[in-house]
């Protein structure tokens, strides 16, 4: 199967709308692989600052991108991604708020986003692959047959991330989470390059109050409806 016929679908949307697990469970429900395009942006983050490169430096930035050195795993229990970065498992640093606003604030330059183009690109192989972010459908994968935006409440969105830090023995205020993820939001959806919005052809699903379960059968149901277009993708 060629790069162009592998079939993808693209899960977009904001911080803790719930696209990382759903994307895990529809992964592994068809047995395709897997792209947390987040994680990309959230282990540069981390190795810039290791190697002491400012978050506005990008030719720094680009520099670290070209020669990151970083493999991720799901997580036994499908409830995250671990990432082993440089040799070190830096799965907890992963998901703290500072790391996530570092990576906002990265993926707004152009530079970045282009060096890390290419290497989310080369994800794509058969059987097929489920990559989650805020411009898979956009700008990575603009083919991609099936195109799912996810969207919640920011105060749900709050909620989940503080039980998952807590859940994680990391301390966390929910109301400075639901500033922070605000921000984020703002910051995201209104910078230049790639900004986050749904896809023109992108099904948007509210996921506040839903379960994982019910929104996974959601998307599956809409690939099971949409398998020739996949194939032709």
């Amino acid at each position: 199967m060629t790069y162009q016929s592998t079939p993808v679908i693209t899960i977009d949307g904001p911080g803790g709308s719930g696209k990382g697990t759903i994307m895990l469970r529809v992964a592994r429900y068809l047995g395709w692989h897997t792209l947390d395009s987040g994680a990309m942006y959230r282990v540069l983050a981390l190795a810039a600052q290791k190697h002491q490169v400012a978050l506005d430096d990008e030719i720094g930035l680009v520099r670290v991108a070209n020669q990151l050195d970083v493999q991720f795993t799901a997580q036994p229990d499908l409830s995250d991604t671990r990432a082993i970065l440089e040799g070190e498992d830096v799965s907890v640093a992963l998901r703290t708020e500072a790391t996530g606003s570092a990576a906002s604030k990265i993926a707004a330059l152009v530079g970045v986003r282009q060096a890390l183009l290419n290497r989310q690109r080369a994800f794509r192989c058969a059987p097929g692959l489920v990559a989650d972010g805020r411009d898979m459908g956009t700008v990575v994968f603009p083919d991609a047959g099936v195109k799912i935006f996810l969207t919640a409440s920011v105060e749900e969105r709050a909620e989940r991330r503080y039980k998952q830090l807590k859940g994680k023995g990391m301390n966390a205020k929910l109301a400075d989470l639901i500033i922070e993820i605000a921000d984020r939001d703002e910051r995201d959806r209104n910078r230049a390059t790639a900004p986050l919005i749904p896809a023109q052809d992108a099904q948007i699903i509210d996921t506040t109050g839903v379960s994982i379960e019910k929104v996974v059968a959601q998307i599956l149901q809409l690939v099971s409806v949409n398998t020739e277009k996949l194939m032709i993708a």
